[in-house]
């Protein structure tokens, strides 16, 4: 998808899509940093957009595991469909609330990494969180969720849910943006 595109859409879309500008290489880089692809059997991914981290992520996948990529922009389904011819992947055109009937429909048991950039500060807030805590509770023990954000408003969400979170900083993006990671401890 071309850069004016993707902003056409942004501005269209803006609480769904969350940004104006794809993410950078950086961006995705920071935003899959975290995963061990070695060990990764089942990697579910929030927020797909047009596919830039979704790339990056089936780039290092290994050859027998599964990328669950939930994205509700019909037209960003669309270009991902369009774009990415790979059989590990699954574009789920539907809300992350549903991720453990998807998980379950596939036989795909519980996440192994969670990546997601849903922007929860355009949710309302019991959305946010049921999402968050529905996502925790389609993890292994030990599993990683991965969020970026673009402010840290909603960092009492992930310390609340999950009891932990580290922060990172991704400077080289527009806007500069925010990598948090929290485990689901056994």
């Amino acid at each position: 998808m071309k850069k004016i595109e993707f902003f056409k859409e942004s501005i269209k879309n803006l609480k769904t899509v969350g940004t104006l500008t794809r993410s950078s290489k950086y961006l995705c880089k920071g935003m899959i940093k975290p995963v061990d692809f070695e060990t990764a059997d089942v990697i579910v991914e929030l927020g797909a957009g047009d596919g830039v981290i979704t790339k990056h992520i089936l780039k290092h996948m290994k050859k027998d595991s599964t990328l669950l990529s939930f994205e509700v922009n019909e037209l960003f389904c669309e270009q991902m469909r369009q774009e990415i011819k790979d059989d590990r992947l699954i574009i789920v055109e539907d809300s992350a609330e549903k991720l453990g009937e998807y998980l379950a429909k596939h036989n795909l048991g519980k996440a192994d990494y969670i990546i997601s950039a849903i922007p929860y500060v355009a949710f309302p807030e019991e959305l946010a969180k049921s999402i968050i805590q529905t996502s925790k509770d389609n993890m292994k023990d030990n599993a990683l969720y991965v969020q970026v954000h673009y402010s840290l408003l909603t960092k009492k969400f992930y310390e609340n849910i999950f009891g932990n979170v580290d922060v990172s900083f991704v400077p080289l993006n527009i806007p500069p943006a925010f990598v948090l990671v929290s485990e689901k401890m056994s």
